[in-house]
């Protein structure tokens, strides 16, 4: 494929550059997904057109890394990321370039890129392919390779291996033999270490976005890039789990990966606390030997794991929101449903895991349910999802009620105890839970005069 087409919106800007003496490229992921079959989301574009110059050819313009050559331009409701053509040398933070500056042409430009299928540019005005380093071919191999020797362009920004791993994981794609061989080198190693967490963090969240995160994983934990990271998850990797009783064939490691794949795409934090549910196992592991069978026994692991997640996700920077969510999972995933619950312990149920929760906390057990076998579990076809299924019409069936799940649904509120004489302090937040405690038991009682009735009551 020598062309490939550019979006009208991107033609119109060629236009504004091409009348001003310059020439403009799409390059990056964008002409790596349209080679693909894809639709492209975001546009990169670079130019020999210089930040200033790019600044007073467009209306609006901001320098978002101005230093480093680039600016966001806004143009027909898109906003497009336009560098010039640069050359980089030195990276002695292991990111940035101690020394940028302008290329006169676009080969030049795209020779200081990290993988040869990121390495390819598409002229804006008619599509014309520019591809020095072979990128289509090994797009269509389906291999990722460094542009040039993998040691220089590992040693240059220590993210580069790991973005190797997660594109591998993305597009499921091979990595070239010398490009792998070069992750385990022990000076690219110190490279990779000395990337900030939140650089890590960034591309872990996107591996858990890709089709099968257990590939980049497992790569990950194989070149010691998990280790770097995430060494709680170490203790995970040959702790057995398959006992004489068959609920397991892979250990906690595995068990966690194929779990991650398991739970939905579209969900990146759901995986993550697929990959963690189970990190407290090794810590809570017991064997026993009874009736000639031996029982590995795992009692309370999830809360283990909730100590693990919080400590390992504090470290790697993600917001407490992010982190409480994925706790609040992890704490709550081993819960056991019988049909003989009550519709008061289904009540009580929906308001310890919170209503908001309780799909996502549905989909941590099939992943956890796929993660024993690597195999699809479907909530509607399957023999083992039944109670999941009763469970879930009847949180659907509860929820659609009048009935309080909350203390905000109750017929009354803080303030109507204390018109009743009831003193603000402990003792009201001790009665209003009591009051809420009664509803979840009788919806019925859920009217203002019996609640206060009772509230006068509790306050003698």
């Amino acid at each position: 494929m020598n062309k490939i087409k550019i979006p009208n919106e991107l033609k119109k800007m060629n236009e504004i550059f091409a009348q001003n003496g310059f020439e403009a490229y799409l390059v990056g992921g964008a002409v790596r997904d349209v080679l693909l079959g894809k639709t492209a989301d975001d546009w990169d574009v670079t130019t020999n057109a210089k930040p200033d110059q790019v600044m007073k050819i467009f209306k609006r313009v901001i320098p978002t890394g101005i230093e480093h050559g680039t600016v966001t331009v806004h143009f027909m409701q898109q906003e497009i990321e336009v560098t010039t053509f640069r050359t980089e040398s030195d990276y002695s933070d292991g990111r940035h370039p101690d020394k940028v500056e302008y290329a006169g042409h676009i080969e030049e430009d795209l020779s200081r890129r990290d993988f040869t299928m990121n390495a390819i540019a598409a002229s804006l005005e008619d599509g014309h392919i520019v591809d020095p380093y072979h990128g289509a071919e090994d797009l269509k191999k389906g291999i990722i390779r460094t542009v040039g020797i993998p040691h220089e362009r590992f040693m240059e920004d220590g993210l580069r291996p790991v973005r190797a791993l997660r594109f591998a994981s993305k597009l499921q794609f091979s990595i070239e033999k010398d490009t792998y061989s070069e992750i385990f080198n022990p000076e690219v190693q110190k490279k990779i270490a000395s990337i900030s967490v939140e650089r890590f963090r960034d591309e872990l969240m996107k591996m858990m976005a890709s089709p099968k995160p257990s590939v980049g994983l497992k790569l990950m934990e194989e070149t010691g890039v998990l280790k770097l990271f995430m060494d709680e998850l170490s203790a995970c990797r040959n702790c057995l789990q398959k006992d004489d009783r068959g609920y397991h064939i892979f250990d906690v490691m595995d068990h966690n990966i194929y779990a991650c794949d398991g739970a939905p795409k579209n969900k990146p934090l759901l995986r993550l606390a697929a990959l963690l549910h189970d990190s407290g196992k090794p810590a809570s592991r017991t064997e026993r030997h009874e009736d000639g069978m031996t029982i590995f026994n795992f009692y309370n692991h999830e809360k283990y794991s909730v100590e693990i997640t919080r400590k390992l996700m504090t470290r790697l920077k993600f917001s407490n929101a992010e982190i409480d969510y994925v706790c609040h999972l992890i704490e709550n995933h081993m819960f056991h449903y019988e049909s003989t619950w009550s519709d008061a312990a289904v009540r009580r149920f929906i308001v310890k895991v919170g209503l908001d929760s309780f799909d996502d906390l549905i989909d941590l057990r099939l992943a956890d349910m796929y993660g024993k076998y690597n195999a699809d579990v479907r909530l509607h076809d399957s023999a083992g999802c039944a109670k999941l299924v009763e469970l879930t019409d009847r949180v659907k069936e509860l929820s659609q009620k009048d009935c309080a799940l909350s203390l905000k649904d109750l017929k009354v509120n803080g303030r109507d105890l204390i018109a009743e004489g009831i003193p603000a302090g402990k003792k009201l937040g001790q009665i209003l839970n009591e009051l809420f405690q009664t509803v979840l038991e009788d919806p019925g009682m859920n009217d203002r005069e019996k609640l206060i009735n009772l509230a006068r009551n509790l306050a003698k």
